[in-house]
């Protein structure tokens, strides 16, 4: 039961940082949004870090770098793939994804679920495409090289769940912590990368003042809000199994919906409201098995 609820907790926040991720990137661009955000959330695990007992290891340091890898090739492609479109396909396409590869890394590691659980765990991924999914009826047919990049971000995501759930139990906060610094080191190396070609094309308009304030804003409480997603995920992961965390944090679009439709009024769909509803049941069938 405890597992379920933070699964579901982290989804839901994973949501949240998402959706203040997106207004930030309207504003000071997504790359530069994925930067702050990222030392941000740093600077966040390694304040609680001071709190929160873990053992500094080459092991916990290894996997948690390698995560940040994994992370960055996974945000990468979804932002390209998310800029092809159509999101109301690729979307959901990379959630699936991303909980199938750790789903099937439990199985291949011997994790075994009830019969319930099996069940449970099959209504959660039609819930994960239902509650990503967006009605668009001017929407074309996701090109090969789009389904390719989602696919791929799903892997990455995916593997991510995996290098994380490979980290000593006693390691804390510290595979977060070399999670982020990779991250953030290669995000800011493709900043710098961009801005020295940017110097041989022309220059596009600088947002306004207040613009990129209101953006950095948004970025920070992003890092914030994810690295307090990601310290629940490593917790699941330690009270359960893979499989299940990863099904469930699959459901992150959930969080991202709600509060697009209570923040900015977006109407939630009627394959949605189902989607939200199946994860429910999902859950409880999860607490149960």
């Amino acid at each position: 039961m405890l597992t379920v609820l933070v699964g579901l907790s982290a989804a839901l926040i994973f949501g949240a940082a998402d959706f203040l991720g997106g207004l930030s990137s309207k504003r000071i661009s997504p790359i530069n949004a994925t930067v702050i955000s990222a030392f941000a959330g740093l600077a966040v695990l390694l304040v609680a870090a001071l709190v929160i007992p873990g053992r500094w290891s080459a092991e916990a340091l290894f996997y948690g770098g390698l995560s940040g890898i994994t992370g960055a090739i996974a945000i990468s492609l979804l932002y390209a793939c998310l800029a092809i479109g159509p999101m109301s396909i690729l979307s959901p396409l990379t959630a699936l994804v991303s909980a199938f590869i750790p789903l099937m890394a439990g199985a291949i590691r011997g994790e075994r679920l009830s019969i319930l659980g099996y069940v449970a765990i099959g209504i959660a991924l039609v819930a994960v495409v239902m509650v990503g999914f967006v009605k668009d009826e001017e929407a074309v047919r996701p090109s090969l090289k789009a389904l390719l990049m989602a696919i791929g971000s799903g892997a990455a995501i995916g593997a991510f769940l995996i290098l994380i759930d490979l980290t000593p139990d006693d390691a804390g906060l510290v595979p977060l912590i070399a999670n982020r610094a990779v991250n953030g080191v290669i995000m800011l190396a493709v900043v710098g990368l961009l801005a020295f070609a940017g110097l041989f094309r022309s220059k596009k308009s600088a947002p306004k003042a207040a613009s990129w304030k209101l953006g950095l804003t948004f970025a920070l409480i992003c890092g914030g809000i994810d690295a307090t997603a990601n310290a629940l995920l490593l917790l699941g992961l330690r009270l359960g199994d893979l499989s299940v965390m990863s099904v469930l944090t699959a459901l992150y679009p959930a969080g991202t919906i709600i509060l697009a439709a209570f923040v900015l009024r977006e109407r939630i769909s009627l394959t949605q409201w189902i989607g939200l509803i199946l994860a429910l049941i999902a859950a409880g069938m999860l607490a149960l098995a």
